[in-house]
């Protein structure tokens, strides 16, 4: 199925740093008629962003997608020195073998495409954006600063990162994306945008044990063999940890929440990001109880249904069985 047949609804902007977790969030994205995806940019995060950029290229070339414009963002943190995933493997894409893309990146940059998309929603007045965040904030930053004005242009945030109540997954105190770039998610979080925040106190109720893994590969049709590729790695095999083996779905809950909200419970609260604790740095703190005086920046969510988001994705997954194309 091309571009030109989807019944879009919702305009959405994934800004990503594919990664494996974020590739599954895409390509259950990529089916669902409810999603207008108007552009993709990459940022330097899970791997370099000359490799985020290519694997966001090769999954819309895999996904038969290549009408949706890929552009490259950020090649580093606003002030920290660049670091990178650990379970992604050698390319990001674990142990997935992908053909080169025929697809080109677009000319233009994440940051200036964030600006001319959002600003032409504030001038239009409408429809705004959803920007779907599922690695470290550095684009947006950089748009808000460049022209704080496109804030008007946003309908939502929704992204994956943070860690509130569970320990961090990069260091003792914070989850990756906020530990990548601990500056930029100051810079968001204090923009006044409306937010909603999927961390790892969300990501680690949904455990893909190996048995989901198999059925993942078993519903996705024509790209099965990439899906084995992607969720070769995925079992942590750290029951300590997560209460069983398997791995935790995380940016894919990001796609999960825009198509099925009902499936996740929020509670708001100001969220601040610590930036200079060498111990601490890129901690989530959360005011759950108005002790800072500050009003509330976004809606974290703490519980999830886990088999409802499984479901989700399986059906998803099966229109490449059905569909034979994206």
């Amino acid at each position: 199925m091309d571009d030109t047949t989807m019944t879009a609804s919702l305009p959405v902007i994934f800004d990503c740093d594919p990664g494996i977790d974020d590739s599954i969030a895409l390509l259950g994205a990529f089916v669902a008629p409810e999603l207008d995806i108007r552009a993709i940019l990459t940022v330097c995060g899970n791997q370099p962003l000359e490799r985020t950029l290519r694997n966001a290229l090769q999954i819309c070339e895999l996904a038969g997608r290549d009408g949706i414009p890929v552009h490259p963002g950020a090649p580093r943190p606003l002030c920290r020195e660049p670091i990178h995933g650990l379970f992604h493997g050698e390319t990001g894409l674990g142990a997935a073998r992908l053909p080169e893309p025929q697809k080109r990146p677009e000319p233009t940059g994440a940051v200036e495409a964030l600006i001319d998309h959002l600003g032409r929603a504030v001038r239009e007045e409408g429809p705004k954006i959803t920007l779907c965040c599922l690695g470290p904030l550095t684009n947006l930053a950089l748009a808000l600063r460049i022209a704080p004005d496109i804030a008007g242009g946003i309908e939502r945030v929704v992204m994956m990162g943070g860690a509130f109540h569970a320990p961090g997954n990069r260091s003792l105190t914070s989850e990756f994306n906020m530990l990548a770039d601990p500056h930029a998610a100051a810079v968001v979080f204090a923009a006044g945008l409306p937010m909603t925040v999927l961390g790892l106190d969300a990501t680690h109720q949904v455990i893909l044990r190996p048995e989901h893994v198999a059925r993942f590969v078993g519903a996705s049709g024509r790209i099965s063999a990439a899906m084995a590729g992607l969720m070769a790695s995925w079992d942590r095999n750290d029951p300590k940890r997560y209460g069983t083996r398997g791995g935790p779905l995380h940016d894919p809950l990001v796609t999960a929440f825009l198509l099925r909200p009902d499936l996740f419970e929020t509670r708001p609260a100001r969220i601040f990001v610590e930036t200079e604790s060498p111990l601490c740095l890129g901690q989530t703190v959360a005011d759950w109880y108005g002790q800072s005086g500050a009003p509330a920046n976004a809606d974290i969510v703490l519980k999830v249904d886990a088999e409802g988001v499984i479901d989700l994705y399986l059906g998803l997954l099966t229109q490449y069985e059905m569909r034979g194309a994206a």
